[in-house]
């Protein structure tokens, strides 16, 4: 019963020990493991051929209004800025893909993009202008109807015509991948007009000076805001803060004036 019983706590002795000897440390769990790390960058998407909101200079450096409010909202937010050109058209999945953290370029809020986009409070009116020749007949945009009409591809621009009853009867809406294509083609007679923001539209206007004109007659009033992704809303918070302060102390005023001769933040 001895020569048992000594068998008996040799063999749990031996199991103690290989199980010690087995057992793994664990690693110590770092504090707060499922907070991210704050940005020190943000990447803002861009199309670079809209001016005045974005687009490069004769140096090739990117320029514009939007450029200017990103870059002062960046420095009241302690993060550096970096400015991605996109496909338009693609905004969305670039956003959505994470390889942009925002769209900061004359974007217009609509239900639509609300769907899959976080939108900051307006801080621009706009409207989508018809533009034609000098000689072109046109006077507003009922008389579109049976016409050949050009658009940006994925600008609002293309919902604002499809929505308005004047849609059905054009012969063709046409799209571009830039505005800058499109009034090419409206000065070679391929297209009889173009529908553009107007910030875009005038600004072109004014650089060929009786080459374009503008209706009087346009597709309805719209706001630009900056879109992040919609579960970034710290980001989204920060970003209304800062355009509220440079609302507030002047300093969005003076890059409109800088940019439109006027202060025409909302």
């Amino acid at each position: 019963m001895k020569k048992i019983t000594a068998l008996i706590a040799a063999s749990l002795t031996a199991s103690l020990i290989l199980s010690a000897c087995g057992k793994k440390e664990e690693a110590p769990v770092a504090a707060d493991a499922s907070a991210p790390a704050a940005a020190s960058k943000v990447v803002v998407g861009l199309d670079d051929h809209f001016p005045p909101m974005g687009f490069r200079d004769d140096s090739n450096t990117l320029v514009g209004f939007d450029i200017d409010m990103a870059r002062e909202a960046a420095r009241r937010l302690g993060v550096e800025v970096e400015f991605k050109p996109i496909d338009w058209s693609a905004k969305e999945a670039e956003l959505n893909g994470r390889r942009i953290d925002v769209l900061w370029n004359g974007l217009t809020i609509t239900e639509e993009r609300k769907q899959n986009i976080g939108f900051t409070a307006p801080y621009l009116e706009n409207h989508q202008i018809v533009i034609v020749t000098t000689a072109s007949p046109i006077q507003a945009r009922a008389e579109l109807a049976g016409k050949v009409v050009g658009v940006q591809e994925g600008s609002s621009a293309v919902d604002a015509v499809k929505k308005d009853a004047v849609s059905a009867h054009i012969k063709e809406l046409k799209q571009f991948g830039d505005n800058v294509t499109a009034l090419m083609d409206l000065s070679a007679g391929r297209l009889d007009a173009i529908v553009v923001d107007e910030v875009v539209g005038r600004y072109y206007a004014a650089k060929k000076a009786g080459e374009y004109r503008v209706l009087d007659d346009n597709f309805g009033v719209e706001d630009y805001g900056v879109g992040v992704r919609k579960e970034d809303t710290e980001l989204l918070g920060k970003i209304d803060k800062a355009l509220a302060d440079m609302k507030q102390d002047g300093a969005a005023a003076k890059i409109s004036e800088q940019w439109f001769g006027s202060n025409i933040v909302k």
